[in-house]
């Protein structure tokens, strides 16, 4: 049986029943989620980069194992968002319950840390022995004079992208527009705006915004990149959201657009071409012609300095291939990327991804490129000793494959330290490829190591 969603055939289990399409989270399936990154995870995503506000998780230790820097999203002020909180559920506290132990905890953190607000995420052993987190949240609230919001989004609801969903819901109903003088009348800030699905993962953010100030653009906020909490309480005053990344924070941007009249647009920021066209856009969608204008004639300039820039590494990148895995807006942006610098993309693959983000990714690659569909540990092994390609530009999961097969392999995800948005990231991420391609560790790689058979060292 099939069922139509957005013009894509659908099975009962929610997978496209587009050859090597990503699945779409119309139900959660037990151990789905889990496999790669949950429900739970996929909150933190959107949340955690609110820099002044504490995160709590409550539930075992494990859960709250990557906290600490959480996904490279940088900071311009405070670091409190990156400290690893947990209430560290144990043996007992799964028989006898663990309220008490989150209470003590939020009253410990609001001491310690002076927090502008403290989010509590359920997890799944919170969830399944009931506890009431909406309850503790409430009365912690009451008792702290400070925001503190409950997050249900435990990691058995589904997949990554439920949990962004989830996410932007609570940031609707306890953070925007709740300004702390409400008494103030509201007005939208013009040329303003807000990026949504900007998580500023390696300074991307600080790469985008010289370009905004120069065109007269004002950022009201980042959702949620380098976001203060105060800052997010007052997005509803933009004048247009932008999407820049997941389409799961799609329906908070629609829901802004029903309460407060602001449309939205999607964008990327990846590429010459690309970062182009999303300031052109942005400046269309404000409705000014003034600053259309000098949009046009901004973006003409910087292009021909930034393909300047990029001219040396285009030369030597021409004629090379590459793999390419990821999710999200980069699943398509960076295969207009990788050909903005001369490399041909042989296979490319996502997750996490929308069904939208897949098909675009698919239209702008060669019709002879392969779908990878095999996404397991030998799946990958033989896609790359088939395809033998120069590079593989993938998430940081990925890397041990690569370095396995000793080939290139560029960090494209969460886990990279070099910002790749705007004009400057473009000029740092042919960088970035030129170094690693180039690298002359591969070539050394190849000679047999000492023991292997037939090395010159045996």
């Amino acid at each position: 049986m099939f069922v139509k969603l957005s013009n894509l055939d659908l099975k009962d289990n929610g997978e496209i029943a587009e050859k090597g399409a990503p699945k779409l989270c119309m139900r959660a399936l037990p151990g789905e989620g889990a496999e790669r990154s949950c429900a739970f995870d996929g909150a933190r995503v959107v949340l955690m980069p609110i820099t002044d506000a504490a995160h709590v998780i409550h539930g075992p230790i494990a859960c709250a194992g990557n906290s600490w820097d959480n996904r490279g999203a940088r900071s311009s002020g405070s670091q409190l968002f990156r400290r690893g909180l947990t209430t560290d559920l144990r043996e007992n506290d799964v028989i006898y319950g663990g309220e008490e132990k989150l209470r003590q905890a939020l009253h410990e953190i609001a001491g310690k840390h002076k927090p502008k607000a403290i989010f509590v995420y359920n997890t799944c052993v919170s969830s399944l022995i009931g506890e009431n987190l909406d309850l503790v949240c409430r009365q912690a609230q009451t008792a702290l004079s400070i925001p503190v919001i409950p997050v249900n989004a435990p990691g058995f609801l589904g997949d990554k992208n439920i949990g962004n969903r989830i996410a932007g819901d609570v940031l609707l109903q306890y953070v925007i527009g709740r300004e702390l003088e409400p008494s103030i009348p509201y007005a939208k800030n013009l040329h303003a705006i807000n990026l949504i699905g900007e998580y500023n993962i390696a300074g991307d953010l600080w790469g985008v915004l010289p370009e905004l100030k120069n065109l007269g653009i004002i950022l009201q906020t980042a959702i949620t990149g380098d976001a203060k909490f105060d800052d997010l309480r007052s997005a509803h005053r933009a004048s247009l959201n932008v999407l820049v990344c997941s389409k799961s924070l799609t329906n908070l941007a629609r829901h802004m657009q029903l309460r407060w009249g602001i449309p939205f647009i999607d964008a990327s920021f990846y590429g010459v071409e690309e970062t182009s066209n999303a300031l052109l856009n942005i400046a269309k969608a404000l409705g000014d012609p003034e600053l259309l204008r000098r949009t046009r004639q901004y973006v003409k300039e910087r292009e021909i300095f930034t393909r300047a820039q990029l001219a040396s590494h285009k030369k030597k990148l021409a004629g090379k291939t590459a793999i390419l895995f990821t999710g999200g807006i980069k699943t398509w942006s960076m295969v207009s990327t990788l050909k903005e610098l001369g490399i041909q993309v042989l296979a490319g693959g996502t997750q996490n991804s929308t069904p939208e983000d897949f098909l675009r990714m698919k239209a702008m690659m060669d019709p002879a490129a392969h779908i990878i569909e095999d996404t397991s540990a030998d799946g990958f092994l033989r896609l790359i000793k088939d395809k033998k390609p120069d590079l593989i530009v993938a998430g940081g999961k990925t890397k041990y494959l690569a370095y396995k097969t000793r080939t290139p392999f560029l960090d494209i995800n969460h886990g990279r330290k070099l910002p790749y948005a705007g004009y400057q990231g473009m000029i740092t991420f042919a960088q970035a490829v030129t170094r690693t391609v180039f690298s002359p560790v591969w070539d050394l790689l190849k000679h047999p190591f000492a023991g292997e058979r037939g090395s010159s060292y045996e």
